[in-house]
């Protein structure tokens, strides 16, 4: 259970919000440990594209109302003043900035009088799932993401503006939004298939020999398996509000299109519940190799045993030494020129026989 001030969303790591309690709405506590903010800056039209990198906030607003659609992105939240000065520029609500900042919000959709804002969770496979949050603000002629670090899945949409393919450079801001929202959707894929292959890894390993480490990595599987189910379904279902709610600044035509993202976002999810049902399996199935293993060591040592037996009855009798001579039944043998290869003899027959006898009654292949 997550200690007091601790959430746990996915990644399995504890997150400490940094706002203390009763502070007021809209307080911007950015974290120390955030990397600094890196703004660029596409400004693009049905024939042309500018590109940019800025420093400064304010040089912003060159483009904004210039160019149909204007797209913002910011890399690293470790700046206040810089998420403030964008906050003033496209008049973003205080609540939004508060959460772009306090990056372990669950997917939602908001609206407010001037803009709509989007949360949704970028995934990231390492060692272990993990995910992050990418905050996307929707204007009239802008479309203005932020993200926590650098590096993201949203290159081919920006192949797909600078090489003026397909609709988007012909559509407006909405589109735009829809096309990051698709690309952050298709990104849970390639991770899925990485669970594919390691469930089929961890299926071969537990067919073949298991290790005192499988189980251990059955469950982490397991927990990721979980977490990303926590993290799609909400994200589903910000799909499902984006199609029904009607908004002004989402066009009809764009609907459909997010339509089409959210059949993705429900195949992913019936994937991460048959993936996880599978994990599940592994593990009954893993108890059961290992039981079986047990079984045929059992076996293996239990017919040993069982030779063994006989074998320490014909020797204790040999072992007694009787004195021959004092009645001829107290152990003749012990007197023949061959007793001792008599009883070695013996007891060779009497393993074979006891062998012979297990493999007509198929107790041992």
């Amino acid at each position: 259970m997550a200690s007091k001030g601790k959430i746990w969303l996915g990644r399995r790591l504890p997150i400490r919000r940094r706002t203390p309690p009763g502070a007021a709405p809209g307080t911007l506590i950015v974290d120390p440990q955030a990397p600094p903010p890196v703004i660029s800056v596409i400004a693009y039209g049905p024939d042309e594209l500018v590109e940019e990198i800025i420093d400064d906030p304010r040089a912003i607003k060159s483009y904004l109302g210039k160019w149909p659609v204007t797209w913002i992105n910011v890399h690293g939240l470790g700046d206040a003043e810089t998420i403030r000065a964008l906050g003033d520029i496209f008049e973003l609500h205080p609540l939004a900035l508060e959460d772009l900042v306090h990056t372990h919000q669950r997917p939602k959709f908001e609206e407010y009088d001037s803009h709509a804002f989007i949360i949704t969770r970028m995934p990231q496979f390492e060692e272990q799932f993990r995910t992050e949050q990418v905050s996307i603000f929707l204007g009239a002629n802008y479309v203005l993401t932020l993200q926590e670090r650098s590096g993201d899945c949203f290159e081919p949409v920006r192949k797909r503006l600078r090489g003026q393919r397909g609709l988007i450079r012909r559509q407006g801001p909405d589109y735009l939004a829809y096309a990051l929202l698709d690309a952050v959707i298709d990104s849970y894929f390639p991770v899925l298939e990485a669970y594919s292959e390691r469930l089929d890894d961890l299926e071969a390993e537990i067919s073949d020999r298991p290790g005192p480490t499988t189980v251990g990595r059955i469950q982490q599987m397991k927990h990721d398996l979980q977490a990303l189910r926590r993290t799609i379904w909400p994200q589903r279902d910000t799909l499902n509000v984006l199609i029904r709610d009607t908004s002004p600044l989402i066009s009809d035509t764009t609907r459909v299109f997010l339509r089409d993202c959210y059949d993705h976002s429900i195949h992913i999810m019936e994937l991460v519940e048959t993936y996880h049902e599978v994990a599940a399996g592994l593990i009954e199935f893993y108890m059961s190799s290992v039981g079986h293993r047990m079984n045929e060591i059992m076996k293996v040592l239990t017919v040993m045993a069982t030779i063994f037996i006989p074998l320490t009855f014909i020797a204790g009798i040999y072992g007694m030494n009787f004195n021959s001579s004092a009645s001829p039944w107290n152990m003749p043998e012990l007197n023949w020129y061959l007793g001792y290869p008599f009883a070695l003899g013996l007891m060779v027959v009497v393993v074979l026989g006891m062998l012979f006898y297990f493999r007509r009654k198929r107790w041992i292949d």
